[in-house]
């Protein structure tokens, strides 16, 4: 729970600097800020996707994975329970709404926050949430400055979200080999990578299509324990 727990704690500090100390933030810093975590989540995800042994296995998961991300259509998923809950709560209220619900979407609808949360449960890997939270502190000070103290409060479903995934993959991971953990970290990673070029392209990459790739090194080397398939 150390990833989630920091993240509810940057995101907490971050929006009450941004609601009391500060008035505004030019554009440019917070364009160029994305950018530089950008790099850095970038090169974080292809050092840890490096790891995997089984190159043709790390493949095979994300081609896999996005052919059944895709036919889920999990993104357009995420986003429609974006919207739901900006209905549902009230978007168009008051300030604290406004900030409340718009801080909530934009840090817990993020595949950031499923993968790094799987990572925190399974290895005890907390960088992608640390990384994460950096991105979140510095959104949380401009969302915090504009928008006011409902960005504070947004903190609460962002632990409860980040945590509850991290303790579903602790309950499983007993479950799984070191070699499965290795290369499921593996493809993750690669998964995080992607995330970093999103802050860097105009053209998004719909990473919440490709979660589905995490899972299946775990489905492949599980039947390959029982039957002999291909290495």
């Amino acid at each position: 729970m150390l990833g989630p727990a920091v993240n509810f704690l940057v995101i907490v500090v971050c929006a009450l600097g941004g609601c009391f100390l500060v008035k505004g933030i030019p554009h440019r810093f917070e364009d160029t800020i994305k950018k530089a975590i950008g790099i850095s989540i970038v090169y974080m995800g292809i050092k840890g996707a490096l790891d995997s042994e089984r190159i043709l296995l790390l493949i095979m998961s994300m081609v896999g994975g996005a052919v059944i991300g895709e036919g889920i259509d999990i993104d357009r998923l995420m986003n429609r329970l974006g919207a739901w809950a900006e209905g549902k709560l009230g978007m168009e209220g008051g300030t604290f709404s406004r900030g409340f619900v718009s801080a909530s979407i934009l840090f817990c609808t993020g595949s950031m926050a499923i993968v790094g949360s799987m990572q925190s449960g399974l290895l005890g890997n907390h960088e992608t949430l640390f990384a994460k939270s950096i991105l979140d502190g510095s959104m949380s000070i401009v969302f915090g400055a504009s928008l006011g103290i409902g960005v504070v409060f947004s903190a609460l479903p962002v632990l409860i979200y980040q945590g509850g995934i991290a303790l579903a993959s602790m309950a499983v991971r007993d479950l799984l080999s070191p070699e499965i953990i290795r290369e499921m970290s593996a493809v993750g990673n690669l998964l995080v990578a992607a995330m970093g070029f999103n802050f860097l392209t105009s053209r998004e990459i719909r990473v919440a299509n490709l979660i589905p790739a995490v899972f299946i090194p775990w489905v492949y080397l599980g039947l390959r324990g029982l039957w002999p398939l291909p290495a």
